[in-house]
């Protein structure tokens, strides 16, 4: 492999410079047996990234209209505080926050298919930890998905 080679599989990812060595891992939710596209299969960042900015945008909204006094303490007080709220009852009860339903995305449990309200908790406490950001399996799914037994999938 010359340079350039290396310094592309490098910038590209792990999971490309792996692939240019010749090691194959599969494609993501191969190892959970979802499928590889379509309904059912790993929910992509960019989906996941724009359901919660849309779910965040909500609160906001109902934080500044309904409770706050100053857009400053709906932003940094009330919008996380309902934000938390709005997660945990969602996805434990429904499987999806009006941002995911937006984006065709819900959240199931590995082996019974629907995340409760317990499962909710848990992935939102870690959600809300920042754990997500900072480790992920080879699958996508953050350490709040890995430890609640969850993973965020395309409807």
């Amino acid at each position: 492999m010359d340079n350039r080679q290396a310094l592309g599989s490098w910038l590209s990812g792990p999971r490309a410079a792996a692939e240019a060595a010749g090691v194959d891992f599969g494609y993501r939710g191969e190892q959970l047996g979802l499928p590889e596209e379509g309904p059912g299969s790993i929910a992509r960042p960019g989906r996941r990234i724009g359901a919660l900015a849309v779910d965040w945008g909500l609160c906001l909204l109902i934080a500044y209209g309904l409770v706050a006094d100053s857009y400053n303490e709906a932003a940094q007080i009330w919008a996380p505080v309902i934000l938390f709220g709005l997660i945990v009852l969602t996805v434990g009860t429904l499987g999806f926050t009006p941002g995911k339903r937006l984006f065709g995305l819900r959240v199931i449990a590995l082996d019974t298919g629907r995340a409760n309200p317990l499962r909710a908790l848990l992935r939102t406490v870690l959600l809300f930890l920042a754990a997500p950001a900072l480790i992920w399996d080879r699958d996508g799914r953050g350490l709040h998905d890995r430890l609640a037994r969850t993973v965020e999938v395309r409807i």
